[in-house]
């Protein structure tokens, strides 16, 4: 590659709704903005009742979706403070542009914070259940002629990130109107999901990160900060903006060792092993006195959970810095923990997460009644969406029934064409069910297939 992206673009506070609102006079930047817009808005409060990975047991607290973003974003506000201030000095120029070392901090925290709101209930089973309902045989002889080859593989891979990019560009008043710099932060994978030439090497493209009803507002964005296009003619792809390896960096530090804290505190891992595994990270700071000095378990877990965040972070801004210009000209792209001396610690604590987390029983009962819950749900709606996009009102009692149990919004966008494309209605549909929290989900199941009825 020949270009370079440059900072003073990629640090863009235009926003998405084509608005330019910044002011160096006033007191809140328009990344500070973009911070308590997500944090005050619906999908956000949402994510309290979201399961991250272990079930909410009542007699303690295990984090939500929603503490582990508000963790991810304070760990994402220092990789963006300290790279920020590094950066600062290289390319100083950019003080004219009243870019300070907060600007990074801001925007990293500002995507951090917003990283999950495309997270449908129950998780990655979730993800799974979606995808999996499209992949069957009868959705794939009803759905798959009515809608072309691109909006077909969005609909067998649903993707949390891309959902979550839909979630924040929404159209009208649901909208967040991010500014373009923290909409590229947060987009881990820059590319759509029918890529033929997609490369295994390069981290981005793992996954991807926006559906075709998307394409138009990514490409605006990509075009904005400059990010290099990787994708020919009518391809969509691109390099990462380079403050999302700062993001990815901050939830792979936190739900890494966070998800090993909630683990250790119920019982599932033994703490012993935990100390070994930290302490390897904490290296030199790591004081076994004063460890030996504290009672609870849950106080010496905390201890040494802050102390391997904190080394977790400097080793990984400390890699950021190193592939700077790799980073900007598009060569480097590969997740920055995977780099870092800790790396080792961190592949012994996923190992270690599978075994006694992911595939414990609370984890797994809890995944299968997600999985079945939201399959339930899809059976329900799904069909009643399309048949309102292709005969508006006629549908069969229980069809008009399930659409009036939809929100408003979405009711509305369902008869604001004559003739709504099928995905687009199916979009809309999906926008509700990955919307709705983990509770919400399983009344509104319980209601639909009579299992249980409020009052009764």
């Amino acid at each position: 590659m020949n270009t370079s992206m440059q900072w003073s673009r990629l640090l863009s506070y235009k926003r998405s709704s084509g608005t330019s609102n910044d002011n160096p006079d006033i007191l809140r930047t328009s990344f500070e903005q973009d911070y308590d817009r997500i944090i005050f808005s619906n999908p956000f409060r949402n994510l309290q009742d979201k399961t991250q990975v272990l079930p909410l047991p009542r007699h303690d607290f295990v984090h939500t979706r929603l503490t582990h973003s508000l963790e991810v974003s304070s760990v994402a506000r220092s990789l963006g403070k300290i790279t920020g201030t590094e950066i600062l000095k290289r390319h100083p120029h950019l003080f004219a542009e009243n870019i300070t070392p907060e600007v990074f901090a801001s925007i990293t925290s500002s995507a951090a914070l917003a990283h999950d709101l495309g997270n449908p209930p129950f998780g990655h089973a979730g993800e799974s259940a979606i995808s999996e309902f499209f992949n069957q045989k009868k959705q794939e002889i009803t759905i798959k002629n009515e809608v072309n080859e691109r909006e077909w593989e969005d609909l067998i891979h649903f993707e949390g990130n891309a959902q979550g990019f839909r979630v924040l560009n929404m159209a009208n008043h649901q909208g967040l109107r991010l500014t373009f710099a923290t909409l590229g932060a947060y987009s881990k994978y820059p590319c759509e999901s029918l890529f033929v030439r997609r490369d295994p090497q390069r981290k981005s493209q793992k996954k991807f990160g926006f559906f075709q009803c998307s394409r138009e507002h990514f490409a605006n964005m990509a075009e904005e900060t400059g990010l290099i296009q990787l994708g020919k003619e009518n391809e969509y792809c691109w390099v990462r903006h380079p403050l999302s390896f700062l993001v990815e960096a901050a939830d792979d530090i936190c739900y890494g060792i966070i998800d090993l804290e909630d683990a250790t505190n119920l019982g599932l891992v033994h703490f012993e092993e935990t100390k070994n595994l930290l302490a390897g990270i904490i290296g030199e700071r790591f004081d076994e006195k004063r460890l030996s000095s504290i009672a609870n378990v849950k106080e010496k877990s905390g201890l040494l959970r802050a102390l391997a965040i904190g080394r977790l972070i400097n080793e990984c801004a400390e890699v950021f810095l190193e592939n700077e210009s790799g980073i900007l000209n598009g060569t480097f792209d590969k997740a920055l923990t995977q780099l870092i001396p800790s790396a080792k610690w961190l592949s012994e604590i996923s190992q270690l997460s599978v075994e006694k987390i992911y595939r414990s029983k609370p984890v797994l009962d809890r995944e299968i009644a997600g999985f079945t819950v939201l399959n339930g749900l899809l059976e329900a709606f799904v069909p009643a969406v399309i048949r309102q996009a292709l005969e508006p009102g006629k549908g069969s009692w229980r069809e008009e029934t399930l659409i009036r149990l939809l929100p408003e919004e979405v009711k509305m966008a369902l008869v604001s064409k004559e003739h709504l494309p099928i995905y687009d209605a199916i979009r809309l549909c999906l926008d509700f069910i990955s919307s709705i929290t983990d509770t919400y989900a399983l009344n509104l199941y319980r209601n639909i297939t009579g299992i249980s009825l409020q009052g009764i």
